[in-house]
């Protein structure tokens, strides 16, 4: 538990523009208050509470827990890396952390080895170090924290939409648009609780940019920058506008003319302010093996 006390100068400002913890992300420190988890001499006061001179504030969380998730030697293609901080080129078909029936073989248990332990600790014992994540079938660029410093300043751009994020896919149909913007809030599918949706309930708004590469006689390559980072965004934005990403189990037609099990999605190209030096940082990457012959195949067989 936290105690704060507010002093006169700083009143008269929102709960959830005030509170800072060290170890906690503003994301956490909101859900936090959601939860109820944030009183006010007592009380609990939603995220808009003006502060007024002398009011008590407790903060109910637990400390970050040791990390006891396996270490395991995995290759990894590091693209970037120092003391603070990792860019790793995650290949296709690797969960990023480990979950119900996924409790090895994950990206985490290769950072943990690779790492030997030092990652940042504020996404607890699942999660150590990683600040944002891709679908297990997506491949392509992950920035991963080794510090809680490092973290929580990742974290906070991302929040502030300031870190670059860009994808290439192929998608189902022709975009006609050269480019444009999908601008549709996201939440829980209301029926299907392993799908996402465009839905106006317990939703979060979500804008994703795309512009067209290159179109075929069925098919569009696109490359789509998130200005936001909700679950699955890209993938249930095209699906949205009837164009699902080729190969998409989960928002795709069942069946596809390549038998893919997972979407044609990489993420290209990321982009943040170091943070430690405050340098900005871009990094791009390849066009993967399995991304590159399915345009092949596309392209030779005139699809």
């Amino acid at each position: 538990m936290e105690r704060i006390s507010v002093i006169c100068d700083t009143d008269n400002i929102r709960l959830d523009k005030f509170i800072k913890i060290e170890n906690l992300t503003r994301s956490a420190l909101q859900k936090l208050i959601d939860e109820n988890k944030v009183l006010i001499n007592g009380n609990v006061q939603k995220a808009s509470y003006k502060l007024k001179c002398g009011d008590e504030i407790e903060i109910l969380y637990d400390e970050p827990k040791e990390l006891d998730v396996e270490a395991e030697d995995i290759p990894l293609n590091i693209i970037y890396e120092d003391e603070h901080l990792l860019v790793v080129n995650k290949e296709q078909n690797m969960v990023v952390h480990p979950a119900a029936g996924n409790y090895s073989g994950t990206l985490v248990n290769a950072l943990l080895y690779h790492c030997k332990g030092k990652l940042s600790g504020i996404n607890g014992v699942i999660r150590p170090g990683i600040v944002h994540r891709i679908d297990k079938d997506t491949s392509g660029l992950l920035v991963v924290a080794k510090t809680n410093k490092a973290h929580l300043s990742l974290a906070e751009q991302i929040k502030e939409k300031s870190v670059k994020r860009s994808y290439v896919c192929i998608a189902n149909g022709v975009i006609q648009n050269n480019k444009g913007m999908v601008d549709a809030p996201i939440g829980r599918h209301p029926s299907e609780r392993k799908k996402m949706a465009v839905t106006d309930k317990n939703s979060k708004n979500a804008v994703t940019h795309f512009e067209v590469i290159e179109r075929f006689q069925n098919y569009t390559f696109l490359t789509c920058r998130l200005e936001t980072g909700r679950t699955h965004q890209i993938r249930v934005h095209l699906k949205y506008i009837g164009h699902p990403v080729l190969g998409d189990p989960l928002y795709g037609p069942k069946k596809n003319e390549f038998n893919l099990t997972g979407q044609i999605l990489h993420a290209k190209t990321l982009g943040f302010v170091h943070p430690q030096t405050g340098d900005y940082m871009e990094f791009d990457s390849e066009i993967p093996d399995y991304f590159n012959n399915i345009l092949n195949s596309i392209k030779e067989k005139n699809l």
